[in-house]
């Protein structure tokens, strides 16, 4: 019954999972942190961090990770199974009617509706990342460092995720 449970939320979260991962966050916390409390806050927190470093898409990434966390490998297979189950239905059938009416005006129109809710949705991501992954005055520097970097230089952001790992080592460790 809970693997059920775990299919039909990562269902739910892959059908209303426009504009990628990172606008799937606040649905993903809000089901997997305030719904079911199957990961605190600080958790949820590390394993987007740890689905950051894994190749792959983020929400794929975190399904995964939740699932395994929850109920092995048997809830990774279908947590995975699940965020994926309505993207790839609509991708398979939309797809041609978009590439048939590419230029309508209704199409454009849905779109330039959807565009500014993703927007939206990777803000919120960002202000409820920011609230539990800043926690005092010297991970706010790293944050601040780490924006600098990416945004000024064209340095990978692996490059910038292990190097704020090595400096969260160094700072937090001695």
């Amino acid at each position: 019954m809970e693997l059920i449970r775990l299919f039909f939320t990562f269902v739910k979260i892959g059908a209303f999972s426009f504009g990628g991962g990172y606008a799937a966050l606040p649905l993903i916390e809000e089901e997997v942190v305030h719904i079911h409390h199957w990961l605190s806050l600080s958790e949820f927190v590390d394993i987007i961090a740890i689905s950051q470093m894994s190749p792959g898409p983020i929400a794929i990434n975190v399904a995964t990770f939740i699932g395994f966390r929850q109920f092995g490998v048997l809830g990774s297979i279908t947590a995975t199974l699940g965020v994926v189950f309505i993207p790839f239905l609509l991708v398979t059938t939309l797809a041609r009617l978009i590439i048939k009416h590419k230029n309508s005006t209704f199409l454009d129109g849905i779109f330039s509706g959807i565009r500014p809710a993703v927007i939206g949705l990777i803000g919120a991501a960002c202000v409820s990342l920011f609230q539990t992954s800043i926690i005092d005055i010297r991970s706010f520097f790293i944050g601040l460092l780490a924006l600098a970097i990416l945004y000024k230089t064209k340095i990978h952001p692996i490059g910038i995720i292990l190097t704020s790992g090595v400096l969260g080592i160094i700072i937090y460790s001695f």
